[in-house]
């Protein structure tokens, strides 16, 4: 198989055997927060169609308010990390590697829901989507006892045998809410302009990096766009994206996740690089692209909102992209869901027999 898809990567004492990722998708099928034998299955399936590496769904760390949902997996119950030992050891058997996705879900939980519905919902200033005040801003001990929550469950996904980690700071979930000027109005050290928002996130890098040691591989995902505003920008131009994610280096990410909604738009005007080869560019670190890989027509937002089909897309630009070295790994989120086989087809050059995606698949663990 000639395609750069299925080169082997390295990263820290991460070695994969092929450039595609599992990309994360919430499934909310985890009872009592638990991830049950059907989920090791599912993500044994995809091991086992010869996917590199498989980000978790999003997972919640040890804060009362982290998450909205009950079938959301969390990562501190014990019951949960013996269900994600159960996880680990399927993906292992299939001759995989995993990567946990850490999550708080901040102030995009509504107060009320979740294991713990009497708890305030954490922000950075306590506002909604909306920019309404609707709870207090996190304080001093709050925010420092989140950075520890965040390290702790990163040395427990190394203990329990995970290959990486990944933070989850996009979307306009709780990391991201400091990254955002319309949701951290703090005049403290947790605010400022747009670099100095960077510190809740890279003091979490930095307590994890505290935690697993220096050769654990960390990768911190993160996106221009916003779940309350699809036109949101963190950053401009290049010279701010480079001012950006500085700290979140030199924190000591070894992998940026940069999330889009299409892989082929660019990132800003003049050049045809997208935000995964923009932050390469700028960085020199190692980055993984997503958005509709593999598929044409309604981008995975608007699947999930609206349950719209997806037909199967060429691969021909992405495989020309990274042939060029503008990323190095290339997430797959509906295209993996619909068809645990499709790493194993698509390096076959079995593309009539992949299968589009139906929003039908969001309803089960296939």
């Amino acid at each position: 198989m000639t395609s750069p898809l299925f080169r082997p990567f390295e990263s820290r004492s991460l070695s994969l055997s092929n450039r595609l990722v599992m990309a994360p998708m919430t499934r909310s099928k985890s009872p009592d927060s638990i991830p049950g034998a059907d989920v090791a299955a599912y993500y044994r399936r995809r091991a086992e169609g010869g996917v590199g590496l498989i980000i978790t769904e999003g997972t919640t760390v040890d804060r009362p308010a982290a998450s909205n949902d009950t079938n959301v997996p969390d990562f501190h119950s014990p019951a949960s990390l013996e269900g994600w030992r159960r996880v680990v050891a399927e993906v292992h058997g299939a001759g995989g590697k995993i990567a946990p996705q850490l999550w708080h879900q901040g102030m995009m939980r509504k107060t009320g829901t979740g294991r713990n519905p009497e708890a305030p919902s954490d922000g950075p200033s306590g506002l909604a989507a909306s920019g309404k005040p609707v709870g207090p801003p996190m304080s001093d001990a709050d925010i420092a006892d989140t950075i520890d929550a965040f390290g702790r469950a990163a040395g427990v996904a190394q203990e329990i045998g995970f290959d990486a980690v990944e933070i989850h700071g996009a979307h306009g979930y709780l990391i991201d809410q400091f990254f955002w000027d319309g949701a951290n109005k703090r005049s403290d050290a947790w605010g400022g302009d747009f670099v100095q928002r960077t510190r809740f996130a890279a003091d979490i890098v930095k307590a994890i990096r505290a935690r697993v040691g220096a050769d654990y591989p960390i990768i911190f995902r993160f996106s221009q766009w916003k779940q309350q505003d699809f036109t949101a920008r963190l950053a401009l131009t290049p010279d701010e994206l480079a001012r950006f994610l500085e700290p979140l280096t030199e924190a000591g990410t070894d992998i940026f996740h940069c999330s889009t909604r299409r892989f082929w738009e660019p990132e800003f005007e003049g050049s045809t690089l997208n935000l995964a080869g923009w932050t390469k560019k700028l960085t020199g670190m190692p980055t993984i692209t997503v958005g509709s890989v593999g598929l044409k027509g309604a981008d995975f937002v608007q699947t999930f909102r609206t349950r719209e089909d997806s037909e199967i897309g060429d691969l021909g630009e992405l495989e020309a992209r990274l042939e060029k070295g503008e990323f190095d790994l290339v997430a797959v989120g509906r295209a993996l869901l619909a068809d645990p086989q499709w790493a194993a087809k698509v390096r076959a050059g079995r593309f009539a027999e992949l299968a589009p995606f139906s929003a039908s698949s969001l309803a089960t663990l296939a």
